[in-house]
């Protein structure tokens, strides 16, 4: 099993009252960055780095770092800044990118060439994972939604040739014109450094993945629906002749655990009050996924995922709103000392049966201590109980079995 550490990087100094009052009631786009106090900003970014580099001492075997825009819920406006940051100050863990949205990208060449040093500086430790990018950042950005599909898959070829083909060579897609293709910097990961999908559900990445060999990572997605997207996943990976198993799969999901479950309990609260957190407030529909973002069938599968959810307060809604109690009960967030934090997991990794394990370990008002103080639980407790869960359980990773 591969197990990554994850945290969303967020900024604290804002209320839930400061979001309900903005326009739309909305944490992401519209928030206004009146808010945002870079003194307190720079001491964030240090103490998040500090977390990361701690988690290679823990035993993570992946540092897992994600990308928004136009919000205080993810400071990761520029994750590939962060990562080369990380390639040069950790010496084993993975750097997994989840991932660059590509679709906002005017330059994929550029990207490639940017994501080919850090691999270099890392030594070939990255991970490089792409997405589509939720609806906030084509507002974001001012990328047209209805070619999000069209330009997430081209930019994707045309990265991969950059880094396969040996150049100089001509590009000509629908969406991207190059004249000249020829990046001196190539990876150093051959034929390329491995490429890992996130979402919640999409039926048309799901199938895309597995034409691709591609692990798809759920990223906390409702147990009965992630078995489903399963399924969907599995089938179009028969179609091509392969049967995929635990290493093409991957689960993200809150953790933090702390000496007593009591104080997990409280210092776990911070993940969902003090300020929006992540799905504390809703988002405006037409933010996240503004007209010809989705398929009909896209929209259809998360319909489902909000049927099988935890049910909301009916006016601000977000899965998170359904209470703080009810979300543990769910174990949406898992919570608690080392025995209860283990105990839970296992039922989870039953269910799921993930090769690749993302540990959410902190957000929103959880401060530093308390995490390096679940981190330090992590290292002594948890991971090494749940890689033996893994080997228990037959739940190989990417590295140790081929997707």
């Amino acid at each position: 099993m591969f197990i990554m550490r994850f945290t969303e990087r967020p900024y604290v100094a804002y209320t839930e009252d400061d979001v309900r009052h903005s326009f739309r009631s909305s944490v992401r786009l519209t928030f206004p960055n009146s808010h945002f106090n870079p003194e307190l900003g720079a001491d964030l970014y240090n103490e998040y780095l500090d977390e990361y580099e701690f988690s290679e001492e823990v035993g993570f075997d992946g540092l897992m770092l994600n990308e928004h825009h136009n919000t205080p819920t993810c400071m990761g406006a520029a994750m590939n800044l962060e990562a080369a940051i990380l390639a040069r100050i950790t010496k084993k863990a993975k750097i997994v990118l989840l991932g660059n949205p590509l679709p906002i990208f005017d330059n994929p060449i550029r990207l490639a060439e940017e994501l080919a040093e850090i691999d270099m500086i890392s030594r070939g430790r990255l991970v490089s994972g792409f997405v589509r990018g939720t609806g906030i950042e084509s507002w974001a950005t001012n990328t047209n939604p209805v070619h999000n599909r069209e330009r997430f898959e081209e930019a994707h070829d045309l990265i991969i040739k950059t880094w396969t083909t040996p150049g100089p060579f001509r590009w000509e897609g629908r969406h991207y014109q190059f004249r000249v293709v020829n990046p001196f910097e190539r990876p150093l990961q051959r034929p390329h450094p491995p490429v890992w999908i996130p979402g919640v559900g999409s039926p048309e990445t799901l199938e895309w993945c597995a034409r691709h060999h591609y692990p798809y990572i759920y990223l906390e997605t409702d147990p009965e629906v992630t078995v489903s997207m399963t399924d969907l996943y599995s089938k179009a990976a028969a179609e091509i002749g392969y049967e995929p198993g635990p290493q093409n799969f991957g689960y993200l999901w809150r953790i933090h655990v702390q000496d007593t479950d009591e104080k997990a309990v409280e210092v776990g609260k911070g993940f969902l009050i003090g300020n929006a957190g992540v799905g504390r407030v809703p988002l405006p529909g037409d933010f996240m996924a503004p007209a010809g973002y989705n398929s009909r069938e896209g929209s259809k599968r998360l319909l489902e995922q909000y049927k099988h959810a935890l049910r909301p307060d009916p006016l601000y809604g977000g899965v998170d709103a359904a209470g703080w109690d009810k979300v543990v009960e769910s174990n949406r967030v898992v919570v608690g000392s080392p025995k209860t934090v283990i105990k839970k997991i296992r039922q989870g990794l039953e269910v799921f049966r993930p090769g690749i394990l993302g540990v959410w370990t902190n957000d929103g008002t959880i401060g530093h201590k308390d995490t390096m103080r679940c981190l330090q639980l992590m290292k002594e407790e948890v991971l090494p109980a749940v890689r033996e869960m893994g080997k228990e359980l037959g739940l190989p990773g990417p590295f140790e079995q081929a997707p």
